[in-house]
């Protein structure tokens, strides 16, 4: 029977990452998508929800404490009752199904011409469905997804898993053991009913004989435990980086915005920050200007073709335009975060909260204590081959001594932790390397099409982050389902560098 507190947990949570959700949509929102992109919202706020969903489901799944031998029928005190494999096997399908159809088809809907500013002004113009436009474009992603992912479960969808043969002597030369009955009406198995061991359990244990070379057995993993294994060992490429620069950037940036908080400038300040803003600004005008009629010039001479793929000049004039481009949105947003300090600083002096810098201060120091303490187990406890300490394990177990429920919360905190500094990662390293768009989170300014992005980021991240969680855990969610999958199935797939998601 399910455990009635664990059902509670899991419709407060839903409702608190729903809430959440919601909150960030309608404050972040830019004022044009006020009344409008509701689909693409939807996504959004349910997308956000499971990912948050999939990272809390590891203590969720410690709580359940389902691989606990005594959860078969003789000590059930212990066990939550919950379905852990099915939720697994929900979430599992989720993820991919949201990143690449429910993210994409919104993406293409939001951004798509209908046609309607342009309709008349050409002879025969008709307005264009933007619900086609974004079928015809999800069909591409659809079909090069699909592929892919029939293609590999097809030939990879098996798991070579390491044994040990373990002889023991003839069942017919083992002592025999007596149980304890229990006399109680409707009484169930207990361990307390078991002899104790004693020599003759150290004699039948002595003559075992082990074999040292180990074996496999090969098993075929089923659809979702293998697609799930894929969406992880795909996220994990972007995890490993931006969860890195992410660990080192929060508590920085954090701390560094309670230090440049906003001050009151004199008049010698104000005139001298305002020139060198009103000069930026010119000189960003002048920048866009002379982009624009260079991309004119290039577009006259080539007649208005572009210069073809197999052009090997015209690709790197284009991934040069493209990577001046991205320059040009960087000064642009580094501009404007400028400009709101100096409004913080002059105009909005008044109204500013000065509680928003102390409380930065305070994530700042919570988030460098929590980067350090996964810095320290990872050395210790990942790293090396044989662990030096348990450590954060031990931590978990020393609390469930006297407090149950604040080894679980640590899990969770430290698990969910991991997420926020991915997505913070991504976003550091997109401004400094330029390798991709820069899609901005910001109060009242940020489109549908930042949404989407951030949120099947976040969702690619979601399965990794678990991984890592799980592996730096074991010790501690030894009993979980997903310590199951992750340390022992999903390892020995024979997908190639499948292994690199395990230290």
């Amino acid at each position: 029977m399910a455990d009635v507190f664990l059902i509670v947990v899991i419709v407060v949570a839903f409702v608190l990452l729903a809430i959440v959700g919601l909150y960030l949509v309608v404050k972040y929102q830019h004022p044009d998508d006020k009344n409008d992109a509701y689909i693409p919202k939807l996504v959004v706020l349910f997308g956000f929800v499971l990912a948050g969903w999939t990272v809390l489901m590891l203590p969720l799944d410690v709580a359940n404490n389902d691989g606990y031998p005594g959860c078969d029928g003789y000590n059930t005190a212990l066990c939550g009752g919950l379905n852990m494999e099915l939720f697994w096997t929900i979430i599992y399908w989720l993820i991919p199904v949201w990143v690449f159809f429910l993210v994409p088809i919104s993406t293409f809907y939001y951004e798509a011409d209908d046609g309607m500013l342009m309709a008349g002004t050409s002879i025969g113009a008709k307005p264009n469905s933007r619900i086609k436009e974004a079928v015809k474009y999800e069909l591409f992603v659809v079909i090069i997804f699909g592929l892919i992912f029939a293609l590999t479960y097809l030939f990879l969808n098996e798991t070579a898993i390491p044994v040990r043969e373990v002889v023991g002597p003839a069942f017919d030369s083992v002592g025999t053991y007596e149980i304890t009955p229990n006399t109680n009406a409707n009484a169930t198995f207990s361990a307390s009913q078991l002899a104790p061991m004693g020599e003759q359990d150290a004699t039948v244990l002595a003559a075992n004989t082990v074999n040292p070379e180990l074996g496999t057995i090969n098993l075929s993993v089923n659809a979702s435990v293998f697609y799930a294994g894929l969406m992880a060992w795909l996220g994990w490429f972007l995890f490993a980086l931006f969860g890195a620069v992410g660990m080192a950037a929060l508590p920085l940036d954090m701390i560094l915005a309670f230090v440049d908080r906003p001050r009151h400038m004199d008049a010698v300040e104000f005139a001298e920050a305002q020139v060198l803003l009103r000069d930026r600004v010119n000189e960003l005008v002048n920048v866009g200007e002379l982009m624009k009629l260079e991309r004119d010039e290039k577009a006259q001479a080539n007649g208005g073709r572009g210069g073809g793929f197999f052009n090997k000049e015209a690709r790197k004039a284009a991934s040069e335009e493209k990577k001046t481009m991205l320059q040009f949105k960087q000064a642009v947003y580094l501009l404007e975060e400028d400009a709101e300090d100096f409004a913080n600083c002059t105009a909005n002096y008044k109204n500013y909260n000065p509680l928003i810098p102390i409380g930065c201060l305070l994530g700042g120091i919570c988030a460098f204590i929590l980067s350090i303490f996964w810095v320290l187990h990872i050395i210790l406890y990942m790293l090396p081959k044989s662990p030096v300490t348990p450590f954060l394990n031990s931590y978990f177990k020393w609390f469930d001594k006297w407090f149950p429920l604040f080894g679980v919360l640590s899990v969770a905190i430290f698990s969910f932790y991991l997420l926020i500094c991915a997505v913070k990662g991504c976003f550091k390293f997109g401004m400094r390397f330029l390798f991709f768009q820069v899609h901005p989170m910001k109060l009242n300014k940020t489109y549908m099409s930042s949404f989407l992005f951030n949120i099947a980021l976040v969702l690619l991240c979601a399965l990794p982050v678990v991984q890592f969680s799980a592996s730096a855990f074991q010790d501690y969610a030894a009993y979980t389902t997903i310590n199951q999958v992750v340390n022992v199935q999903r390892e020995w797939i024979g997908v190639p560098y499948f292994e690199l998601v395990h230290i």
